[in-house]
């Protein structure tokens, strides 16, 4: 077990949070519970222009409806705050300054205009061009390498536009080490000069990202594998610093069904799922994004299904809850390759959660439903409907198809059925039927089904020629649980009645 782990969570607050991100944040977690560890929300909203004001309150309402919910951000155990990247500015200049003093950084004054012009000067030669150890100081360009520290700061005090970028090392190799996917060397030949601060006094991620997790203590750096490009300069920055580098641990993409790319809204709509934890209506655009949670999945559903993008607990076991996934996880067992998302098996793992739901919490559930439609039940009576159907039920609101004919008489019936089934001489043999049932005493659905089955026998007739119109009657078509399951449940008057509807309407 590790110590004194401290991992985070810094989604930008630029609109709904992916499932790709939903995943982050769970393997975040786990790992932190695994390891009696802290799980740090922190908002990374350093882009003004993308950002969207209901989008952070929306990223806390998905975390919580997964039940992995934060143990130290935005008003929570506040310690070492603030953990809005856009309330901690004032921080990252000094930083800055520091790189600068020590020599791992520069001033770059090149404009757009300029360094555009370099690209495609590079292009015409069939290169490349990259900002760093074998063109910065040759004259060129336009930075504090090459120019005195007098038109530099000449240049600062005139407002004249600058950054400062990072000044990569030549001539090494950069050994580093992933969690999950083991040794990495890297050529510090190839790695650009990376911007890290702006004149307008705003960081970049690479800048901000170091300086947060150093002074919030962060122990390991769980985060999609997007960010894989960008370890070495974070491991350099660490070492300028001087600082002990976190542990780094890059995720698998979840992949398009089709498994080429990374998985998109646009693929959830086309396919029709969601690809966001809860819906979601952006404010500026008011354009909306179905949510699991609203398309009726339970959290319990998408927690276990995110879980297995990626992550496998080496045994045949697919079913876990939260506390059985907090002791399993294991980063060593995280795969490099991406996760292809399959909608059908994140309908079988609901399928699967709705036979472990409590009765209690889905009679709650369709008790709702039912009052919608302006029916009022016992309770105890919804429950005993929601233990015989739910077996057959994805979702809750699969439950009215599967039961309505527990609450209303059939007004109307199938016709294919009808015709193949209630033939001459069939209102004959149902009213004798009738006489059958009302004689019963003792109406539980294991006597009624032996009395009636005697009956059959006693007829010498085929029990498809009851059955078949008897569950016609009752439901409508040929469909739903135990025949007489449904008669002990509706009772002996509205059986007979049924009946004689069915009578009334199919011999005409």
């Amino acid at each position: 077990m590790e110590s004194n782990v401290r991992v985070r969570f810094a989604p930008s607050p630029t609109g709904p949070l992916h499932i790709g991100g939903v995943r982050t944040a769970l393997y975040n977690y786990l790992f932190a519970k695994k390891n009696n560890g802290t799980f740090v929300l922190r908002i990374e909203d350093t882009d003004q222009t993308r950002y969207v004001a209901n989008a952070e309150q929306y990223i806390i309402d998905a975390l919580n409806w997964c039940n992995i919910p934060y143990d130290e951000g935005i008003n929570k155990n506040e310690k070492l705050g603030p953990y809005r990247q856009s309330e901690r500015k004032h921080l990252y200049k000094k930083y800055a300054d520091i790189l600068l003093e020590k020599g791992w950084a520069y001033y770059a004054f090149d404009t757009s205009e300029q360094l555009d012009a370099h690209r495609k000067e590079h292009e015409e030669e069939g290169k490349t061009f990259i900002y760093n150890w074998h063109n910065r100081e040759k004259g060129r360009l336009v930075n504090s390498l090459v120019l005195s520290d007098e038109v530099v700061q000449e240049k600062i005090n005139s407002g004249e536009n600058y950054v400062i970028r990072f000044k990569s090392p030549q001539d090494e190799t950069l050994k580093m080490v992933d969690e999950i996917r083991g040794k990495i060397t890297i050529d510090t030949n190839t790695l650009d000069d990376k911007i890290l601060f702006k004149s307008d006094g705003m960081p970049t991620y690479h800048l901000a990202n170091i300086v947060d997790d150093h002074l919030m203590e962060i122990s390991h750096v769980i985060r999609g594998e997007e960010w894989l490009p960008s370890m070495a300069l974070h491991v350099l920055l660490y070492r300028a610093f001087d600082w002990q580098a976190p542990k780094f641990a890059h995720l698998p993409l979840i992949l398009k069904p089709v498994g080429k790319g990374k998985l998109s809204k646009r693929d959830g709509d086309k396919l029709g799922f969601p690809v966001f934890p809860l819906a979601y209506t952006n404010e500026k655009t008011n354009e909306v994004s179905r949510g699991y949670k609203e398309d009726g999945y339970f959290s319990e559903t998408v927690v276990n299904m995110l879980a297995f993008l990626g992550w496998n607990p080496g045994t045949e076991k697919e079913l876990f809850s939260l506390e059985e996934l907090i002791q399993e996880f294991d980063l060593k067992r995280v795969s490099k390759s991406g996760a292809k998302f399959n909608p059908d098996k994140t309908k079988w793992f609901q399928q699967q959660y709705m036979q472990q739901k409590d009765n209690t919490e889905l009679t709650t559930l369709y008790t709702a439903i039912l009052a919608k439609k302006g029916i009022t039940k016992d309770v105890n009576y919804v429950q005993k409907v929601v233990a015989v159907i739910k077996e057959r039920a994805v979702f809750v609101s699969d439950f009215w198809e599967l039961s309505h004919f527990f609450f209303q008489t059939p007004t109307e019936y199938d016709a294919k059925a009808s015709k193949k089934n209630w033939k001459e001489g069939t209102s004959e043999l149902m009213r004798e039927l009738n006489s059958i049932i009302d004689d019963i005493e003792g109406f539980s659905s294991e006597n009624t089904e032996k009395i009636i089955k005697e009956w059959i026998s006693s007829k010498e007739i085929g029990f498809g020629k009851v059955m078949q119109p008897l569950r016609l009657s009752l439901v409508g078509k040929l469909a739903g649980p135990h025949l007489f399951d449904i008669i002990a449940m509706i009772g002996k008057e509205e059986t007979i009645h049924r009946i004689e509807n069915a009578i009334e309407k199919l011999s005409q």
